[in-house]
């Protein structure tokens, strides 16, 4: 099983390379996290917020892994506990499923995305800046392993 994180935004500081890649490194063989970075549209004062997100969701619609559940993240989206989020997990493992978590730009998913989505996933109720976003998700995929294997770095 694979996990995708489908994240619009590059050039990131070093410090959410590092905390990401922390998380990612800690993850077993068997569930590794894959972190593909879709290029922001440019933003203009021409150019309507629309028509920025049909560009990226084009982009995040190139590269969205055949097959995979799709994770939509947005504010309006289910809130997990760490514990259902294991339990989600433990689910797409029994069904073979890679699942792909898309993390959309400054201006959110565009809403086909959400439609296509297996389900829509809220990290907070607070807004996070995109980095800090994809740190969040990592660690708290490494989290939901955790628990499944009964391993001391969660602690309830």
């Amino acid at each position: 099983m694979r996990l995708f994180i489908l994240a619009v935004g590059n050039k990131m500081p070093d410090w959410v390379s590092e905390g990401f890649n922390e998380y990612v490194k800690r993850m077993p063989r068997e569930l590794k996290i894959e972190l593909l970075e879709i290029k922001p549209e440019k933003r203009s004062e021409t150019k309507a917020t629309a028509a920025i997100l049909e560009a990226e969701r084009e982009r995040i619609a190139a590269v969205l892994p055949a097959n995979s559940e799709i994770v939509a993240l947005d504010e309006r989206g289910k809130n997990l506990s760490t514990v259902e989020l294991a339990e989600a997990l433990e689910g797409w493992q029994r069904e073979g499923r890679n699942v792909a978590f898309v993390i959309g730009g400054a201006d959110g998913l565009h809403a086909g995305i959400k439609q296509g989505a297996g389900s829509l996933l809220a990290l907070s109720r607070m807004t996070l800046p995109h980095g800090l976003a994809r740190i969040f998700l990592a660690e708290q995929l490494y989290r939901a392993m955790s628990i499944l294997r009964h391993h001391p770095y969660h602690r309830a």
